[in-house]
């Protein structure tokens, strides 16, 4: 099961398009003076957390709303802390549990900027899996809505799905996989019951999990489609990460246009003679109904991220101009888009 309306951008450098921005990493920093953090206490395990209150008359700070991510190894946890970062959350995989509370008290530092934290805790980090109870009544006297998701499959499917990967269990040490299972099962147990969301995975595909992370958390708005639509040259070759690579080499070349050769497909004399030409209008048309359909089947598949290459011989005229009102339309079409011209300027 292993395995986040504008103009788009005319700058060489990739550019975000869309007037959302998430916040996946950043936690902003608190300004100086506006609010007073009461005293802190400090837990026998050394983190420092603070009690959450503020002094009279300054800001109160909004603390996050937290996920748990927790599960047995081979289960998908992974996929699952993947699908909530696509869905803006900020995600931490394997933090000792005592450090929780400093990652949300951080949170509420960040003036509202990380909003949903999900951290991924595991037998990797058994060493601090005792502070975990504790961490947790920690928050709970805090008022942190907090939720535990746990990923449960069956021993069959585990073994099955270790033997696929050719790797050892985390706990089985000298023994057999089957060990490492039946011991993280114990270590687990507790966990396991005080879960908020349990979801086997035993008969379930990558794709199948997402969904049921995405019914959980993403709300009444479907998760978005975020697109990078980039121009390139192909005589210095295909882009390795492109979903969907289109040729504009059917058109005419402003190359060969003495005045046009100098400029880019950012120009607007170079950008009109490459959409006049005939068919440029007519391709744009029904490669942005194309893309609908196919934006319509990777969201039912779970998939955020699309790239879209578009070549031409040098990655200077026609890509770069078919590139940026290729961009225009799926913005239009509320699809976050970013703009890369990868050769231009290479010549």
């Amino acid at each position: 099961m292993t395995d986040h309306e504008a103009q788009p951008t005319t700058e060489h450098a990739a550019q975000p398009t869309a007037g959302r921005e998430q916040a996946h990493g950043t936690t902003g920093e608190e300004e100086a003076g506006r609010r007073t953090a009461a005293p802190e206490r400090r837990q026998d395990n050394g983190a420092q957390v603070s009690t959450g209150k503020e002094t009279a008359g300054a800001h109160e700070a909004a603390i996050p709303e937290l996920v748990i991510i927790s599960g047995m190894s081979g289960a998908g946890r992974s996929t699952a802390a993947k699908c909530l970062e696509d869905l803006g959350w900020f995600v931490v995989d394997n933090l000792p549990p005592a450090l929780i509370p400093t990652m949300v008290e951080l949170g509420a530092r960040s003036q509202g900027n990380v909003a949903r934290i999900a951290v991924v805790v595991d037998v990797r980090g058994r060493r601090f899996f005792d502070n975990l109870r504790e961490s947790l009544a920690d928050l709970d006297a805090r008022g942190v809505t907090r939720r535990i998701v746990f990923l449960e499959s069956s021993d069959d499917a585990l073994v099955r799905r270790f033997e696929s990967v050719r790797r050892p269990h985390p706990l089985q040490g000298d023994g057999r996989i089957v060990d490492g299972i039946a011991a993280e099962r114990e270590l687990l147990r507790e966990l396991r019951g005080d879960a908020d969301l349990v979801i086997d995975t035993s008969s379930l595909n990558v794709h199948e999990l997402r969904a049921k992370m995405d019914a959980q958390f993403a709300g009444e708005e479907e998760p978005a489609l975020r697109a990078t639509v980039m121009s390139f040259g192909f005589k210095y070759g295909l882009p390795v990460d492109a979903d969907l690579v289109v040729d504009m080499r059917f058109l005419p070349n402003p190359h060969w246009v003495p005045e046009l050769r100098p400029f880019t497909g950012l120009n607007e004399e170079v950008s009109s003679y490459v959409l006049n030409q005939p068919g440029a209008k007519e391709f744009l048309d029904r490669y942005t109904e194309l893309l609908q359909m196919i934006a319509a089947g990777y969201r039912r598949e779970g998939k955020r991220y699309v790239t879209v290459a578009v070549g031409c011989t040098g990655g200077k005229h026609r890509s770069v101009a078919m590139s940026e009102r290729l961009a225009a339309r799926l913005v239009a079409e509320g699809v976050e888009t970013v703009v890369v011209h990868r050769d231009m300027g290479r010549e």
